[in-house]
């Protein structure tokens, strides 16, 4: 996720309890669609759609703040 951005993803964790909330609850969500898509926990196709649409919305929330950084650091 976010690969080219480790660096930054790195110094955001650290310096923005914001940013770490929303990686970590991002992470916890990917980890749960793959237990529904393995069949590890039950669920149904409604509900993984519906984690893996709030997963974009995270992942677009910290791209925007990954960007604000690197436009601050310039």
């Amino acid at each position: 996720m976010l690969a080219e951005y480790r660096d930054e993803i790195s110094e955001l964790k650290q310096s923005s309890t914001h940013f770490r909330r929303v990686f970590e609850k991002h992470n916890k969500l990917d980890h749960d669609v793959k237990d529904a898509e393995h069949g590890r926990v039950g669920m149904n196709d409604f509900e993984i759609e519906k984690m893996k649409k709030e997963k974009l919305i995270l992942k677009d929330e910290m791209l925007k703040m990954i960007l604000e950084y690197r436009k601050a650091q310039a």
